[in-house]
């Protein structure tokens, strides 16, 4: 056996300059250190590409070199723990697998498709980085729950033949070389040792994998200053492990705290500051009835929220643009929040602050976290006064738990799964066209009204996302080749379609239109929160002159579109909000906006950011609405604290199960203090 694996091509190559050493790791190691090496050369060479792309953006000084130590630390960990699995997989390998012709040659094949998963990896890093511009993280775990949409995303948007090609060839090649260096005789030699020496060295891989597994952390990273640098110190396939590892975040455990009771009763006073008055004496407890005067005015409500909106997308914001010639006419008729955040970077993020108005608490957000049903929603409260409230969707809802968010929560839920396939006239892997999606809407509406009752939709679009394909002839870009301006371009046009239908409809002067964006198409930047980059647009246009035309200037956030809405409806009601109607004459303090990226937790008010992080972190600093950059500022103890309490508190009521939505009782006894008792308040 010995012999027929020293004639193997390579053999006499290796033994000329490595006589006895590799032999020797070879034995010592099971052959493992093969793998090692190929996957820390691989990680290393993704790394030194990503600098290359990102030369303009990182800072070349000496944090780019402790970026690259910790990044090389970072790589030869995840490189271990790729190996661990293979060498006990050799271990388990019984001894004449080596000696027999067909296992050399499946050997062969393995080392083939451990190469090409390594280069597939190399490669998705690199696409996640052109996306998003950090390493593999939550949004990639996430992506791997829902394979069909993904997979189907990726051959769309793709010459995936061609890079499926491509990384063969690599992957052959390096195989080639692994040959050609012996190395391959080594591994062959190694496996075919003693089954204790095999089940030793794969129990000293696995010892070694698994106490790098538990002592090395992402945490542990020093605060770059740019964060493409901190990125760069990462390892992609150690940040997607990570990421699925730490999918949800303890709030107490990681990040700044405050007495329990202090935190409570400091939000309390900052949500009472709009008049609001309390209606439990439970410290831990935020319901409150907000009182407006007047009559009410029970209009629908229409609510578009457009996939990937950002705001700079609109020449309202950026007279650069010409894009949207829609939504730029329709802005002259709505009044226009100016300074609109996003709370993240997510569709899920967009749902649960313009749901739920609750700030973005760390690691995944409520849509899709279990026992997420039952909650206190802005649907309650339409629900409270005899609305139908629906949510529908161009896609299958089953992604991001979309469906069983709002279906759990009282929603109607139409997707594409409840409509017939003539229903459908154009569609890519992400759901039907924005066309499609509004024509559905129209025909909910018309039924509803129809049953004469009052409606309130969540309406949630696809166009506006990656392979950027849509209907031919609509707009004068071409489906997919012209990317994201294309996509921005045709979902202007179907929301201004869809307007001019409505306005045939006898319900058309009776609705408030709400045109939101979910998030903006891009959240990375040289700072880890880019404050430039969650600002999206936010228009209330109502057609029968109910909300009168004009520009808010205050800085608000996702969170304040329920409350403000009701505000502006006139509706007093009790509330579990976290936002605040920003139009509210007795709420005299400045606007700000809670903002997040899974891991930081930040508030923004008069161009300060303050900003949590994991270990107990907090630091603020002054943004500059001209270059966008951050500058470090002492900070704001008064600021600080708030934003401690607002997350701190968000937290504790989603973990203990009180942001609950409230019961019928609860509901008719506190009618009492409405001004307009419906006859059927319903769950």
């Amino acid at each position: 056996m010995q012999r027929e694996i020293l004639q193997q091509p390579g053999a006499s190559f290796a033994a000329g300059w490595w006589p006895g050493f590799g032999h020797l790791i070879a034995r010592r190691t099971g052959g493992a250190w093969i793998a090692l090496a190929a996957a820390l050369g691989v990680g290393t060479a993704i790394r030194l590409a990503l600098l290359g792309k990102a030369a303009l953006e990182v800072s070349w000084n000496l944090s780019l070199l402790a970026a690259l130590a910790w990044g090389t630390l970072f790589t030869g960990a995840a490189a271990l723990c790729w190996v661990a699995p293979l060498a006990l997989g050799l271990a388990a390998l019984p001894q004449r697998f080596f000696c027999w012709r067909w296992g050399r040659i499946g050997a062969h094949f393995g080392s083939v498709a451990v190469l090409c998963g390594l280069s597939f990896g190399a490669v998705a890093a690199w696409l996640f980085w052109d996306e998003f511009g950090v390493r593999l993280n939550f949004i990639a775990v996430d992506y791997l729950v829902y394979t069909k949409e993904v997979v189907g995303n990726i051959r769309e948007s793709y010459p995936m033949p061609a890079i499926y090609a491509s990384l063969l060839a690599v992957s052959v090649a390096l195989h080639l070389l692994i040959v050609r260096l012996g190395w391959m005789r080594r591994w062959l030699e190694a496996g075919a040792a003693g089954v204790g020496r095999r089940w030793s060295v794969a129990a000293g891989w696995g010892l070694a994998a698994l106490g790098l597994a538990l002592f090395l952390s992402e945490e542990r990273l020093p605060e770059f200053a740019n964060n493409y640098n901190r990125e760069l110190a990462k390892d992609g396939l150690w940040s997607l492990f990570a990421a699925f590892r730490a999918n949800q975040l303890e709030y107490d455990r990681f990040y700044p705290t405050m007495d329990v009771d202090a935190a409570f009763a400091r939000t309390r006073v900052r949500l009472a500051r709009d008049g609001a008055v309390p209606l439990t004496e439970d410290p831990h407890d935020l319901l409150r009835l907000v009182k407006h005067t007047g009559p009410e005015q029970r209009l629908n409500v229409v609510q578009i929220t457009v996939e990937s909106l950002s705001a700079d997308f609109l020449s309202s914001f950026n007279r650069a643009s010409r894009l949207t010639p829609n939504l730029d006419a329709l802005a002259r008729q709505s009044l226009v929040f100016e300074r609109f955040y996003a709370t993240g970077t997510r569709t899920d993020r967009g749902m649960e602050a313009l749901t739920l108005s609750v700030p973005p608490t760390p690691g995944r957000s409520l849509v899709k976290r279990p026992r997420n049903e039952g909650l206190f929603t802005l649907g309650s409260v339409f629900r409270s006064r005899g609305y139908a409230t629906a949510f529908l969707y161009g896609g299958y809802g089953y992604f991001d738990n979309m469906n069983a968010f709002f279906g759990g929560n009282g929603y109607r839920v139409i997707d594409r799964t409840q409509v017939a396939a003539a229903d459908v006239t154009f569609a890519n892997i992400w759901g039907a066209c924005d066309e499609d999606l509004y024509r559905w809407t129209l025909r909910e509406a018309d039924r509803d009204f129809a049953a004469r009752r009052p409606f309130h939709y969540f309406v949630m679009t696809t166009s506006n996302h990656r392979p950027f394909t849509y209907p031919e002839g609509r707009i004068d870009l071409p489906s997919k080749i012209s990317g994201r301006f294309g996509a921005v371009k045709y979902s202007d046009y179907a929301i201004g379609a869809f307007l001019r239908a409505a306005e045939n409809r006898p319900w058309f002067r009776n609705t408030v239109f709400v045109i939101v964006g979910d998030h903006c198409a891009s959240s990375a930047g040289k700072v880890a929160l880019p404050v430039q980059n969650y600002h999206v647009p936010l228009f209330l246009y109502a057609p029968g002159g109910q909300i009168p035309a004009g520009v808010v200037k205050a800085v608000t956030s996702q969170i304040d579109y329920a409350p403000t809405l009701l505000g502006l409806l006139g509706w007093t009601y009790p509330s579990r909000f976290y936002g605040r109607d920003v139009l509210n004459p007795e709420d005299a303090q400045p606007g700000f906006a809670l903002l997040g990226n899974y891991q930081r937790l930040a508030l923004f008010q008069e161009n300060r950011l303050h900003v949590l992080s994991p270990i107990r972190q907090s630091a603020s600093h002054v943004y500059d609405p001209e270059t966008h950059a951050l500058l470090p500022s002492a900070g704001d103890p008064e600021a600080v604290g708030d934003t401690i309490a607002y997350y701190q508190t968000a937290s504790w009521l989603f973990r203990h199960g009180r942001q609950r939505e409230l019961s019928r009782e609860e509901w008719v006894r506190y009618a009492r203090d409405l001004p307009a008792v419906p006859t059927g308040i319903s769950q």
